[in-house]
């Protein structure tokens, strides 16, 4: 149950989807002078190296970031936050979503990260300290529905589990209503992998019953090696940002051009 590390996966196509849309949403948000609370459920270690021989091991940075990188402007926020992290901890650092967080928010907001795996928290906590903000060795769910609504009111809460467990799969619409009638106002950003058998789509069918109003973004790219399962990302976000459906679709059109233009210099 708490074998899942991330750094075996940092910097993949799916980071490189879920990192530029939250950088872009904190960006957004942080415009208002008013505060706000950012949470984490499942936050990993914050900080990766993909000089680390469990990324290079994998390849899935070589087919991401190190592609992705130049999809985005330098004045794009994901640009900006990465440009940030490289020049305080070397060129091969790459921002997991704290990290991307950290470096979005200002002093007045305050940041809630949970992590359950030993190792990733005590990497977490090294990694962060710099940052600020209140660290949970506690189960994610746990500290969502404990913490909703946050204070202040105004936030962000980003849901990126390892779906390890399987029956997240089920749980995960049930869970998120509750989280929203609890919390209203909040920005609740899901991200979900795209498998080929395809066990995130009964998930989502049921978000979207019960949260209609809420945006689905999916990108689509082709398996990082032979036998991969993972063929796509998606998020699924109550109470979306203005602007966030038009920032989903020039990234999917990005996806679209820069993959089928890799494919076809590949072949």
């Amino acid at each position: 149950m708490l074998s899942y590390q991330h750094i075996y996966h940092a910097g993949n196509l799916a980071d490189v989807h879920k990192h530029s849309m939250l950088a872009w949403v904190l960006d957004y948000m942080t415009r208002k002078d008013k505060p706000l609370s950012y949470m984490e459920t499942h936050a990993g270690r914050g900080l990766y190296d993909l000089t680390d021989a469990a990324a290079i091991k994998t390849g899935e940075a070589a087919q991401g970031i190190a592609r992705a990188a130049e999809w985005f402007a330098p004045d794009h926020p994901y640009s900006q936050v990465r440009a940030r992290i490289r020049a305080t901890h070397g060129a091969n650092a790459y921002p997991g979503s704290p990290a991307v967080a950290a470096e979005s928010i200002r002093p007045m907001d305050n940041m809630y990260l949970s992590e359950l795996h030993p190792q990733e928290f005590a990497a977490l906590q090294t990694n962060m300290a710099a940052y600020g903000g209140v660290f949970k060795q506690m189960d994610g769910w746990d500290m969502a529905l404990s913490m909703c609504p946050p204070e202040p009111r105004r936030g962000l809460l980003l849901i990126d589990p390892s779906y390890e467990i399987k029956s997240d799969y089920e749980t995960i619409p049930k869970t998120i209503s509750q989280i929203h009638r609890k919390w209203g106002v909040g920005v609740i950003m899901l991200w979900y992998p795209i498998l080929i058998d395809g066990p995130h789509k009964p998930m989502v069918r049921a978000l979207q019953s019960a949260l209609p109003e809420a945006v689905t973004h999916e990108v689509s790219f082709p398996p990082a090696r032979a036998g991969h399962r993972m063929i796509g990302s998606g998020l699924f976000v109550v109470n979306a940002p203005y602007g966030f459906e038009e920032e989903a679709t020039r990234l999917s059109a990005l996806f679209q051009a820069k993959l089928r233009h890799a494919g076809a210099d590949d072949g």
